[in-house]
């Protein structure tokens, strides 16, 4: 008994050996700059355009979409495995009611006494322990790898917060963009159209031939056709905003969507920090989350190098036994089995080989991809930071250039109509001022576009609770 004590006492000081959580390769990073106030700024970068419009849809995306509903499915099950791992460190404990009754043979070698009883009963009713020691830290290596999983999913949530946030904001501006193009268009049209009604009074006097009438109408009709695309275009961001808003499919068929500033105001183009944050590995979730895959997969190394060493098996069983239920509980019935057993693996070394090998290179894998991530992150920031102030000297020269165009036309339309040149010159200029038009209203959705860009490429989003 005593060595059997010594057994257990040595087991359990086994047991007691920490399994680490494993830290990420340390890599050659950026210094940051910005400081506490401009990191705040990116928790919710949209209201920096003053668009209410544009905070309700975004709230609604965060409370309602369907990536995010599924996302919390995701922690749950990462939270049930969690459970199912750390319940292997606890003992198994089972309550056992066996009642029986049971006939012998009455046709035996040698023969039975007479009047022997051959039906018999038996209550057993015990409490049954089982328990592995965890001597090389297997379980606690697998709990520790499903609580990182966790952790990943929780993560996988909030990049998916950050990539509803922008993708709604990315829509609303593209949608205020074609309104306001198809705006622009239908002015273009009117104007189109009085042109035409214009050359057909001054063809029908014989003041203009026929060409210059029908340049009129086929300028309308290029018109026509874009209010056309331009229309197509609304009804197609309309329903992705609803879609991503989370709206019931008759929403979806038929969405509302509620507007706000409009793309041009050149005002609603906020800067954000032209900073890198000092916590950019921190606040990007997806980095976070690939660390925690990666702390994951190094502790199923380690859980799967424990199958090489033997199993330590304690089993405790204690309980009462009778032929009658009166005499169940009695001090006499009390019956108990302490077992202790060790089972090492011979044959199977080559599949515990073979399970090594395989978390090895899956962990090779993670790595890689936590080291790429936080690559593709460094480059998305470089990369929107530069698009950024591209996109924003951009709109300060189309609009520029769309005012330059303005009054060309004005003069070229002066001298038509003085006869001192041919209406193609009108034309010409009718046309430079709605691409000039055109290319502004794009230049201002891509300049609030990049903010976008760049303030996901920072991870700004609002946080959640951690056990949520």
């Amino acid at each position: 008994m005593r060595s059997l004590a010594a057994i257990l006492f040595a087991g359990a000081l086994a047991s007691g050996c920490a399994v680490t959580q494993p830290a990420p390769p340390a890599l050659d990073l950026p210094v940051g700059t910005a400081t506490a106030a401009q990191n705040a700024l990116l928790e919710r970068w949209w209201t920096a355009f003053d668009d209410p419009a544009l905070n309700a849809l975004v709230d609604e995306g965060l409370a309602n979409n369907l990536d995010l509903r599924a996302s919390l499915a995701r922690i749950e099950a990462a939270r049930a495995q969690v459970l199912l791992a750390q319940s292997n460190l606890a003992p198994s404990i089972d309550a056992r009611l066996d009642p029986a009754r049971s006939r012998i043979s009455s046709v035996t070698s040698p023969p039975l006494p007479a009047g022997s009883q051959l039906v018999s009963n038996d209550f057993r009713a015990a409490i049954e322990m089982s328990y592995e020691l965890d001597v090389w830290g297997k379980y606690r290596s697998g709990a520790l790898a499903a609580t990182n999983d966790l952790v990943a999913a929780r993560y996988y949530r909030e990049a998916v917060r950050v990539a509803v946030a922008a993708d709604v904001a990315s829509a609303y501006f593209r949608l205020r963009a074609a309104d306001a193009e198809l705006a622009v268009l239908e002015d273009t049209l009117k104007l189109r159209t009085e042109t035409v009604t214009l050359q057909r009074d001054r063809f029908d006097g014989g003041i203009i031939g026929e060409y210059d009438l029908r340049t009129a109408e086929a300028e309308r009709s290029a018109v026509v056709a874009d209010i056309a695309r331009a229309k197509s275009a609304i009804g197609q961001l309309e329903s992705a905003l609803a879609t991503l808003t989370g709206r019931p499919p008759r929403a979806v068929f038929a969405p509302e969507i509620a507007r706000g500033a409009t793309i041009d105001a050149v005002a609603a183009v906020p800067r954000l920090p032209d900073a890198l944050p000092a916590s950019l590995v921190e606040r990007r979730p997806d980095i976070r989350r690939a660390e925690a895959l990666l702390a994951a997969s190094d502790l199923r190394i380690q859980q799967a190098r424990a199958d090489y060493f033997p199993q330590i098996r304690l089993g405790l069983f204690y309980g009462s036994e009778a032929a009658t239920t009166g005499a169940l509980f009695s001090g006499p019935a009390t019956i108990w089995n302490l077992a202790l057993g060790l089972v090492q693996p011979l044959i199977a070394l080559k599949a515990i080989e073979s399970q090594v090998e395989l978390a090895r290179a899956n962990n090779d894998r993670a790595t890689v991809e936590y080291v790429q991530v936080v690559q593709v992150a460094f480059r998305e920031v470089h990369d929107a930071l530069v698009a950024n102030r591209g996109a924003r000297d951009a709109l300060a020269a189309e609009s520029a250039r769309r005012d330059q165009i303005a009054k060309a036309y004005e003069i070229a339309q002066l001298r038509y109509d003085a006869g001192r040149t041919s209406f193609l010159e009108v034309i010409d200029a009718q046309r430079q001022l709605l691409a000039a038009e055109t290319l502004r209203i794009a230049a201002a959705r891509n300049a609030k576009l990049s903010t976008v860009d760049f303030a996901k490429a920072l991870g700004g989003a609002p946080r959640v609770a951690a056990g949520r």
